[in-house]
């Protein structure tokens, strides 16, 4: 269910000024070649484009850079929304850890995952890589090791099927799989790290899921708010005919002591940002701007977005 939280600042009447104009604000991203670098820095062109100084501030994951926007150490960040509501209560790898102070700016276009094999390995089907040597550890991008999870329950296999090659994050992965130590890789179709991996060993095959409704059952066991969606064959590197794919959505977030009017004018530069990223980041061509006010479940956003979204009728 969406979460509107009230603000005494709107009850009396706040004024938002153009004083976000001028507003330096940093934008927390994981590293070069991820997709939240890819996202973060699409973001970071709409924001300059709307007048907000933005800059981008990459770290190894969202797990390490999650409890830094909520502590205020900068200003936003791009992640997913299952992490955003695990880190919010303290659960699973934030256990003990709740980030109360997190806040929602809005949900942008989803993130479409696959695991990734070489073209021509012979390998079509999840239940193909049962025995053979796999990315696997994360230990410093805890999100993956659940959704790897759940991509296998779709084949009836778990992570011990698997001989594991452990890896701290999905660009030490895919670099892993290139060197020939593991015969596929998890990652965000549209990313670059995928396109340079496609270049590297010849060309890819991206994974498809069965999408049933079985399936997506057991996958959102281990993942609460995956879905499965469609992409057309020659779209992107590695799907070859138009297959069905593992999703979930993402979010730009923040804390609830950045000011309201500078959360106000995210808001709107995302609203109104969809060609400006883009351009920067094909993926964002899924991004429905009148989905920012989108369900974030557990998690609420911040009044400054809230007043966007009542202004232009997305609430």
């Amino acid at each position: 269910m969406r979460k509107f939280i009230a603000s005494a600042a709107f009850a009396v009447g706040l004024a938002f000024t153009g004083a976000a104009s001028a507003q330096n604000v940093g934008i927390a991203t994981s590293n070069p070649g991820s997709l939240f670098h890819n996202i973060g820095t699409a973001v970071a062109n709409a924001a300059n484009e709307a007048g907000l100084n933005a800059t981008i501030q990459p770290a190894t994951s969202p797990n390490q850079y999650i409890p830094f926007v909520a502590s205020g150490g900068i200003e936003f960040g791009v992640a997913n929304l299952q992490e955003v509501a695990y880190a919010l209560e303290g659960k699973e790898w934030f256990e003990g850890n709740a980030n109360p102070d997190l806040r929602i700016v809005g949900t942008i276009m989803p993130l479409r995952e696959a695991i990734f094999v070489r073209a021509d390995s012979g390998i079509r089907t999840i239940a193909d890589l049962k025995g053979k040597p796999m990315v696997d550890g994360y230990t410093a991008q805890n999100t993956i090791l659940p959704q790897l999870d759940a991509m296998y329950a779709t084949a009836g296999l778990t992570r011990d099927d698997m001989q594991p090659v452990n890896v701290p994050s999905v660009v030490a992965g895919a670099d892993a799989f290139m060197a020939g130590e593991s015969v596929g890789f998890i990652f965000a179709h549209g990313a670059g790290k995928v396109r340079e991996a496609d270049a590297a060993v010849g060309g890819l095959y991206a994974i498809p899921i069965d999408g049933t409704d079985e399936n997506l059952a057991k996958a959102r066991e281990f993942w609460p708010v995956a879905f499965f969606t469609e992409i057309e064959g020659g779209s992107t590197p590695g799907v070859t005919e138009t297959a069905t794919y593992f999703a979930y959505p993402q979010v730009v977030f923040t804390n609830a002591n950045v000011p309201d009017d500078v959360v106000y004018e995210m808001a709107k530069a995302l609203y109104e940002g969809k060609e400006t990223m883009a351009a920067s980041f094909p993926p964002f061509n899924q991004f429905n701007p009148d989905e920012l006010a989108g369900d974030i479940g557990v998690n609420e956003y911040h009044p400054g977005a809230l007043k966007f979204f009542e202004e232009n009728g997305l609430n």
